[in-house]
């Protein structure tokens, strides 16, 4: 039996069914069926560019971006996959806030609906700071299928968990 971390919160019935794709070999093979190549995005130009085209879409109004970029140091062992950090900083008497997003390094490679779950993840915290109902109302607002690609998203991490990521060659 496989250790399905990012699936914890699954019922057991669809736990149970991932293992069996695992255990047959054939988990990678569902992946690559429906989403048969990795996004473009590379560099963390590219990243800021396409974030931004989303939050100009969904968010003009919401508060600027200082930084969007991959970082290195986000594991994803801590279920962590991308970061909303809002960082206050001092500058003589003022105080200058300023909101960043960073993507795991980790995930350069893979499909772009997921890359896309993530920075409207990312992005729905400008406008809501708790993973409450308004925050994911607005995910599903900017992307109607973020519930089922969260799914997969988890997927592929249970695939690279155990054996590899099926898009780097």
């Amino acid at each position: 039996m496989h250790t399905l971390n990012y699936l914890s919160g699954y019922e057991p019935k669809i736990q149970d069914q991932v293992s069996g794709l695992l255990n047959d070999n054939k988990l990678k093979e569902f992946l690559l069926k429906r989403y048969p190549k990795a996004h473009e995005v590379r560099t963390d130009k590219a990243l800021y560019d396409y974030t931004m085209s989303i939050k100009n879409q969904y968010l003009r109004k919401s508060n600027p971006l200082s930084k969007i970029l991959f970082d290195d140091k986000i594991s994803l062992s801590h279920q962590a996959l991308g970061l909303h950090s809002f960082v206050s900083r001092v500058q003589g008497s003022k105080t200058k806030a300023k909101h960043e997003i960073r993507i795991s390094s980790r995930l350069k490679i893979m499909p772009e609906p997921f890359l896309r779950m993530l920075v409207v993840h990312e992005l729905a915290h400008l406008k809501e700071k708790d993973h409450n109902k308004a925050f994911y109302q607005l995910c599903c607002h900017m992307q109607g299928d973020y519930h089922q690609m969260e799914f997969h998203l988890r997927l592929l991490l249970t695939q690279i968990d155990h054996y590899s990521n099926p898009y780097v060659e």
